[in-house]
């Protein structure tokens, strides 16, 4: 009989009890906007960004272990932390008569407003194959597809069409009028609308033009062009950064050749990343002595210099600066 997990951050319905579980054991904190947590470092702004957040850490599923509590940040007590003497002049400050405005402040112009966004398709793309385990994209519903599976409009998808609102300790979406305490109750909130059919890829295009001139391929993965670089040198070794977040250690792959570097480097985002790219390097390099590591945001790789030669630049096909470069880390100021 299949049951659900209760680890936040997985919530699958599951038959194996030895079934890997990939979830967060720390309770959520919202800390000044910010959103994320407690058991790892990952801090995003909005509420969709948050529910992205890959889990942390790996174990069984349990119907049973009950969901931490949400950690609360306060500022602690107004008169905390402060001097005697400051408590005095704040409240010589407050016995200050206050004198009203002898003029109506004036009103800066607003700027004109951003133009928003095109909506986004609310059917999927029959044209596009939805990857077998894909959960439907609208919020607080949950379905999963399963591959295969016939597509109706009797498919009845329940879900929240408005944002979620947190204010004043209160949790609950925009679009109706429940409001809860707890974050485990917020996500267990039922929709309020029902739409015929649930919405596992959309159009599949809404992520197509990207930063950086990317595109999407067959597997959803959005591939880019280009990430930004940067590089140092000492008199044998060039150490070159290529900077994108979450790469796929597993996956990630390096070639050194005698003049050039490839990389194909996937990321672990729920929308996948993927750059692959041949790097055409200014000088020869020995592909034996040269290594690399993958970090939290970037790959960075140990260049062994054939000749000893200085890099004016990293590739052979950027254009010289003309400026002479230090060889060797920058001292700090």
């Amino acid at each position: 009989m299949a049951q659900k997990c209760v680890h936040q951050g997985c919530g699958k319905m599951y038959t194996d009890p030895d079934e890997v579980c990939k979830y967060h054991p720390g309770p959520p904190v919202f800390h000044e906007g910010q959103k994320g947590w407690k058991c790892c470092k990952a801090r995003v702004l909005t509420f969709d960004e948050f529910l992205e957040i890959a889990p942390c850490t790996e174990g069984k599923h349990s119907t049973t272990d009950l969901p931490p509590q949400i950690e609360k940040k306060s500022g602690g007590d107004d008169g905390a932390g402060l001097s005697a003497a400051q408590q005095s002049l704040a409240s010589k400050l407050a016995e200050i008569p206050i004198s009203a405005p002898t003029r109506a402040p004036v009103a800066a112009p607003s700027a004109p407003a951003a133009p928003a966004p095109p909506p986004e398709s609310e059917d999927d793309d029959p044209s596009l194959e939805i990857p077998d385990g894909r959960v439907c994209r609208r919020k607080a519903c949950g379905a999963t597809y399963k591959k295969g599976q016939a597509r109706s409009d009797d498919e009845k998808c329940v879900h929240h069409p408005g944002a979620p609102i947190f204010h004043e300790g209160s949790k609950g979406y925009s679009c109706c009028k429940r409001r809860v305490l707890e974050f485990d109750q917020f996500m267990k909130i039922e929709g309020c609308t029902t739409s015929p059919r649930h919405l596992f890829i959309g159009s599949g295009k809404d992520k197509s033009k990207a930063k950086n001139g990317a595109s999407v391929s067959a597997d959803g993965e959005e591939l880019l062009q280009t990430v930004r670089t940067d590089f140092y040198q000492t008199p044998s070794t060039v150490i070159a950064s290529f900077f994108l977040k979450k790469i796929d250690s597993s996956r990630a792959k390096v070639n050194f050749e005698p003049q050039s570097v490839v990389v194909d480097l996937p990321t672990t985002d729920p929308q996948p990343k993927r750059y692959k790219a041949s790097v055409p390097l200014f000088g020869p390099i020995d592909p034996e002595k040269c290594t690399y590591k993958v970090l939290g945001t970037k790959l960075e790789v140990s260049l062994y210099k054939t000749d000893g030669s200085s890099w004016p630049v990293l590739r052979s096909d950027e254009r010289g600066t003309g400026e002479i470069l230090q060889v060797g880390r920058a001292g700090r100021v």
